[in-house]
């Protein structure tokens, strides 16, 4: 956990178009590197970049957050009929900007052949499994 960085395009808020924000996060679409239409990520407004590491409020914010979102975006876009929620911590994960967000990805009925096993993807060996 650190503080406000200058090279931090969160903390500066550089080309971010923020939609909504609450007393611990902003939120904006991803338009630089979007997975589907719409994909959101509420990015906290102070810097911290374990996802672990979030307070008690901001977790409680966050949940209304989701929440909220997922209802503003099934309302903007009708086609709209499941959601990944996903978090990259640290860099063996994937987290690229060190600033805590958590991606809002709308799914849609076809946009993949196979959906199952979702966010298992990540290792994409592992991501289609048989029940046993």
């Amino acid at each position: 956990m650190s503080s406000h960085t200058e090279d931090c395009i969160f903390c500066n808020r550089t080309n971010c178009k923020v939609i909504s924000s609450t007393k611990y996060f902003f939120i904006i679409r991803d338009t630089a590197y979007p997975v589907t239409k719409h994909h959101t990520l509420i990015i906290t407004n102070r810097h911290v970049d374990d996802f672990f590491d979030l307070t008690k409020d901001e977790m409680s914010d966050l949940d209304e957050i989701l929440k909220e979102q997922k209802k503003e975006l099934k309302r903007l876009d009708k086609e709209i009929s499941a959601f990944n929620v996903g978090v990259n911590i640290g860099k063996d994960a994937g987290q690229s900007i060190m600033h805590c967000h958590i991606h809002l990805i709308p799914r849609r009925k076809g946009d993949v052949e196979d959906p199952r096993g979702g966010v298992r993807g990540v290792i994409p060996e592992k991501q289609k499994y048989k029940r046993k």
